[in-house]
């Protein structure tokens, strides 16, 4: 893969209320460089920008100053629909929580983001099928919100984010409502977009711990970047993984459906909504 630079923040600088008694300096001059297939953590404390850097590289929000250039394109001025179609081309995220929408199925979730896609209806379970079984799901494809563990939906929210092929995974706390082993096995799943398919990854969280996993951690303060190192450890794991059979195999067992056996099963695809 061709290494090219993904994210590059340019003196960002993020103000609320600006020019007020109470305006907010939420984030300082910020400098970040992200190249494709990294793996990054953003890791700080509560207050200390992270989200709002993090909405910021996802196009949620734009700053008061300095340039954002995504792939690339300089979007820090964009207008809202121009924002809203390179959120849904460009970024995929997952959440804390999962957001499935509740009556509607697993597949049907990793559906949505390809509505607009120019995919037929085949086309479309055909791609949301496959993200499924990476995931693990695909013997839950046809399962409700609530008839999955937070795990489970976790799993379908990370393959719904893959549904445009995006060029940036955006993560902001994906295991934060989980308990320990599931959060590993969450985990597992970014290892094994990165290591086999070169997936940039930018991890937003709180936890040391979690940011150990990443291959580049960025730490921020009170609205400042106070370091910026490589983990000389990241490639040791990696190497490790590789060369281990069981290392970032789902650990569950799923059962493979074509297009085909699901609507004969279900009377067709996603419903036009």
């Amino acid at each position: 893969m061709e290494e090219r630079t993904v994210i590059e923040m340019q003196h960002i600088n993020k103000k609320y209320y600006e020019g007020q008694e109470n305006e907010l300096h939420i984030l300082h001059d910020i400098d970040l460089t992200v190249k494709t297939g990294e793996f990054v953590s953003l890791v700080g404390e509560s207050g200390s920008g992270k989200s709002t850097m993090m909405n910021i590289i996802g196009a949620l929000d734009r700053p008061t100053s300095g340039k954002y250039f995504l792939s690339g394109e300089d979007i820090s001025e964009m207008d809202d629909d121009y924002l809203s179609e390179i959120r849904n081309q460009e970024i995929g995220f997952v959440f804390q929580s999962a957001y499935m929408i509740p009556r509607i199925s697993a597949v049907e979730n990793v559906e949505v983001p390809l509505m607009y896609s120019g995919l037929s209806r085949r086309e479309r379970r055909e791609r949301a099928m496959e993200l499924l079984e990476m995931v693990g799901m695909g013997d839950r494809y046809k399962h409700k919100a609530n008839e999955l563990s937070g795990g489970q939906n976790q799993r379908v929210a990370i393959a719904r984010a893959l549904a445009c092929e995006p060029s940036i995974i955006l993560a902001d706390e994906p295991t934060g409502a989980l308990d320990s082993k599931t959060g590993h096995l969450i985990m597992d799943i970014f290892h094994k977009l990165h290591d086999e398919q070169g997936k940039t990854i930018v991890l937003i969280t709180h936890s040391k711990e979690l940011a150990a996993e990443t291959q580049r951690i960025v730490t921020i303060s009170d609205g400042y970047i106070i370091s910026d190192e490589k983990n000389e450890l990241f490639k040791l794991k990696r190497d490790a993984r590789r060369n281990d059979p069981n290392a970032n195999k789902m650990h569950y067992e799923t059962t493979s459906h074509t297009a085909e056996d699901i609507e004969n099963t279900e009377g067709g695809a996603v419903n036009e909504f």
